[in-house]
């Protein structure tokens, strides 16, 4: 018999609330954002912003932010383990000619840098990185940006929201083609803040935007955190989860499709637009049966975030998933294909690691096993989840890291299965 429905409301989107703080920092006005993300990721963010003169109020999980001139910052700028936080603010400061040292924990230095540098070189900029260029510390040295018409060399949401922040700090024009499109929450901001932000002949183009209104926007639920509870609800027989509020960017729902496909019986129902974005609610409820699925690289960019979720899911689906094209996990807060291919081992899992994915055979027997999470976040979520279907005995080597993201997970994970 089917349990009665859960509902649970998860935290605002970890994307869009960096994004929002850094635009907000450009607005000599004061902007209100509610329901911004609480985790460690966000508050590395908005303390770095602080350090550059912006005025950030925190009451709870509303936000009262008043920027316009930024100042160089007195020390070292730390932005923990946040890829998005650094990348992004690395462009806001050299378009707005902040002298600024970046740096991170471990993990983020092992993350490649040159994907920034370069093209921001390539705007003038005057921006250093260590161990060949490639890697944190960041050192910006105050410099006058032009003009830049780029084709953006991977798929990455972080490169182009880097290069559109330096743009229009700089107040100057930019022309950026992607060739495969990613998550597009900068411009959906930047639109809502009235930025002369438009698409011709293919091409991304800005045009000198500055000053900028304020921003009063509620922050949608993230959707890649709610991911979780939905691959939860898939698993776990008689389970019902109703999950209000979330951004239903288009482009952060592919994993949806792909569940749907696996056999998940997931229902949607749209609501007002909040911040420039889709939201809407979802309602999963156990449908059994899942059966092994090929992802569609094509798909992949649009739910990166999302595959080790949908990595634990195959492993209790009937036949094998196949995940190809998603090399770009192994610059993750850890090596994700390496990490998951490890996990799903550890507790009796049939996985096979390739170059760029994932191949996974679906198992009966309850998984059992100790998982090293490698300090990655959405790895140690994914498998806290698969800990929880029937006759699961899994141990995490940590979960402190999921705070980076995340900090409500564990409390609402105990509420949806009491």
């Amino acid at each position: 018999m089917q349990r009665p429905p859960v509902t649970l409301e998860v935290a605002g989107d970890k994307s869009i609330s960096h994004r929002a703080l850094l635009l907000a920092a450009l607005s000599p006005a004061t902007s209100r954002l509610s329901n911004l993300n609480a985790g460690h990721d966000v508050a590395c963010t908005a303390a770095a912003l602080e350090r550059c003169g912006v005025e950030v109020v925190r009451q709870g999980n509303d936000v009262r932010v008043r920027g316009g001139l930024l100042r160089d910052p007195v020390g070292v700028l730390h932005l923990g383990n946040s890829g998005t936080g650094v990348r992004l603010l690395a462009g806001l400061l050299a378009g707005a000619g902040i002298e600024a040292t970046l740096d991170g924990d471990a993990s983020l230095r092992s993350r490649p840098m040159d994907r920034i540098v370069e093209p921001l070189r390539a705007m003038g900029a005057d921006v250093t990185a260590e161990r060949d260029g490639r890697y944190l510390p960041l050192h910006l040295r105050r410099s006058a940006l032009r003009r830049l018409d780029y084709d953006l060399p991977v798929a990455s949401a972080q490169v182009k929201s880097c290069l559109l922040l330096a743009g229009l700090a700089a107040n100057v024009p930019l022309r950026l083609r992607e060739s495969v499109p990613t998550r597009d929450h900068t411009e959906r901001l930047l639109g809502a803040l009235g930025a002369r932000l438009y698409i011709e002949d293919g091409e991304l183009v800005l045009e000198p935007s500055l000053p900028l209104r304020p921003l009063q926007a509620r922050i949608p639920g993230d959707i890649s955190g709610a991911a979780f509870f939905v691959g939860l609800a898939v698993l776990v027989p008689r389970l019902c989860l109703s999950l209000p509020g979330l951004g239903l960017n288009p482009r952060r729902t592919a994993f949806l499709e792909i569940l749907r496909s696996m056999g998940g019986d997931i229902r949607l129902s749209p609501g007002a637009d909040e911040a420039g974005e889709p939201v809407g609610d979802l309602q999963v409820r156990h449908a059994g049966g899942l059966v092994g699925v090929d992802v569609p690289p094509a798909l992949v960019p649009a739910l990166i975030d999302e595959i080790p979720l949908l990595a634990v899911v195959a492993s209790r689906a009937r036949g094998v998933t196949r995940i190809r094209g998603a090399g770009e996990l192994r610059l993750k807060e850890s090596d994700r294909i390496a990490s998951l291919a490890a996990g799903l081992r550890a507790v009796g899992g049939a996985v096979e690691e390739l170059d760029d994915g994932l191949r996974i055979e679906g198992m009966d027997r309850p998984p059992a096993g100790r998982v090293e999470t490698r300090l990655d976040h959405r790895v140690a979520m994914a498998f806290a989840v698969l800990g929880r279907v029937p006759g699961a005995a899994i141990e995490l080597s940590e979960t402190a890291s999921i705070a980076t993201s995340f900090a409500e997970f564990p409390e609402l994970l105990a509420r949806a299965v009491a």
